[in-house]
């Protein structure tokens, strides 16, 4: 059976062709297809054969270009759940009667290709394996953790962990680019096991691209799950030391980086965070390295084009604790700059739902940010970052909505996209196309 075809795009190549929606899909350039990877691969050539369940289509297009045509799933298949138990796992301290798709643990290939979903390599089969090399899949976002086999297969608890740097070594031989992260729990894979983790994937460079090094998140939620310590200040300064080791000789021989460690863990360590520079083309942005450091440099290049005489309105933003007083510095060199006083506020929302652990504007609830705000002074306007909300809708965790949020507050509630020009556009009430960065973390 083939892979249902509900629309086709008016214009696109498929269209032209005389594909509809209602159309099968069996086979593109002789090859029978499995899934969205197949699709994509053999359709990316100018000429392409399609067989459809009565005939069969040849198509002309240029090399890469989308054929146009959207299927019954996006996969063209079923996701891929997770095989692992890990001791960190954030969906496993979600609370409970949530919405039921939170709860789904995916670790498929095929969406850190698509949508640069991290995965752990464990429920990969040889088939799988050899695929991704002959189709040079890239990049390939990685949870690593650690490369040891004992601490992995112990973080995972799952035994086909210990083969990690057997494949990461794989798909460097093939040439393909390897993105890592490691998230970091104190007393397991900190120290000297973070310090050998990091030496054996700077190993395979230049096939490994960048590794973020991010601290474990941790919600009030965690009875019956392994003991793990939170990241304090000098745990945090102590992963910096060592991930600043091999990123400065790095730097010092490649000429680049490659290892950085997140934004959170420069704010647990109460270090600055470091300039735009530091960062170089932002390989691990959506993974929390550098977005403030981002944000700062953008907002600093708009703020050079504001006028002096600029009026605005009276105004409040609501974030995540980790990010208030970064913002609140910005609005204050806009204040300084400006003649005409400016009433503002920066409130740090405190995550009653996840724990106060949880310090991340992206895990922000719609009640809690209710709860932060009811009362307040907040001005004529109160702005968001789109981060607090679910992907491209007005729904926040806890499935309140925006509306709800202005009704309860009686006041404007405007949603900003992430990143220093829209937030002054915002505060200006200037008109801008923002482009979100949201966080996808495993």
């Amino acid at each position: 059976m083939g892979a249902k075809i509900v629309s086709v795009a008016r214009k696109s190549p498929a269209y032209k062709a005389g594909i509809r929606a209602g159309d099968e899909l069996l086979s593109v350039n002789g090859h029978v297809i499995r899934d969205v990877l197949d699709y994509k691969f053999y359709g990316y050539e100018e000429s392409v054969a399609l067989t459809l369940q009565d005939r069969e289509v040849t198509l002309k297009k240029g090399a890469g270009e989308d054929i146009g045509i959207t299927f019954e799933s996006y996969l063209m298949d079923k996701a891929k759940r997770c095989a692992n138990r890990c001791i960190f796992c954030f969906i496993d301290q979600l609370p409970p009667n949530m919405r039921e798709t939170l709860y789904f643990k995916d670790d498929d290939a095929r969406m850190s290709f698509l949508l640069g979903n991290y995965i752990t390599l464990t429920n990969l089969s040889e088939e799988d394996v050899e695929r991704m090399i002959r189709m040079r899949i890239n990049p390939i976002n990685i949870s690593v953790h650690a490369t040891d086999p004992d601490v992995r297969v112990q973080m995972l608890r799952n035994p086909n962990a210990g083969r990690c740097m057997e494949l990461l070594r794989r798909f460097a031989d093939a040439d393909m680019m390897l993105n890592c992260q490691i998230v970091a729990c104190p007393g397991v894979n900190d120290g000297e096991v973070l310090r050998n983790s990091l030496r054996d994937l700077m190993s395979l460079w230049p096939a490994i691209n960048s590794v973020s090094v991010v601290p474990v998140g941790l919600t009030k939620y965690r009875e019956r799950l392994y003991p793990i310590t939170p990241v304090n200040r000098e745990c945090a300064r102590e992963i910096i030391s060592i991930v600043e080791e091999f990123s400065n000789k790095s730097l010092k021989e490649n000429g680049t980086r490659v290892v950085y460690p997140s934004d959170e863990l420069f704010i647990k360590a109460q270090m600055d965070i470091p300039d735009a520079e530091y960062y170089e083309e932002y390989p691990q942005l959506e993974n929390g390295v550098g977005m403030i450091a981002l944000l700062r440099d953008e907002f600093h290049k708009e703020l050079a084009k504001v006028s002096h005489k600029a009026k605005v309105r009276p105004f409040t933003v609501a974030t995540g604790v980790s990010a208030a007083p970064f913002i609140a510095k910005l609005i204050d060199e806009l204040a300084e700059k400006c003649d005409n006083v400016i009433s503002w506020n920066v409130v740090p929302v405190i995550n009653r739902f996840f724990g106060e652990n949880v310090n991340v504007a992206g895990l922000i609830t719609g009640e809690d940010l209710i709860s932060a705000l009811k009362g307040k002074e907040l001005g004529e306007r109160v702005l968001i970052p789109d981060v607090m909300l679910r992907h491209q809708s007005n729904v926040f965790l806890d499935d309140v909505t925006v509306e709800a949020v202005e009704r309860e507050l009686g006041i404007s509630v405007r949603v900003v996209p992430s990143g220093g020009k829209e937030l002054l556009s915002a505060i200006l009430e200037k008109k801008t196309k923002g482009v979100s960065r949201l966080c996808r973390n495993r």
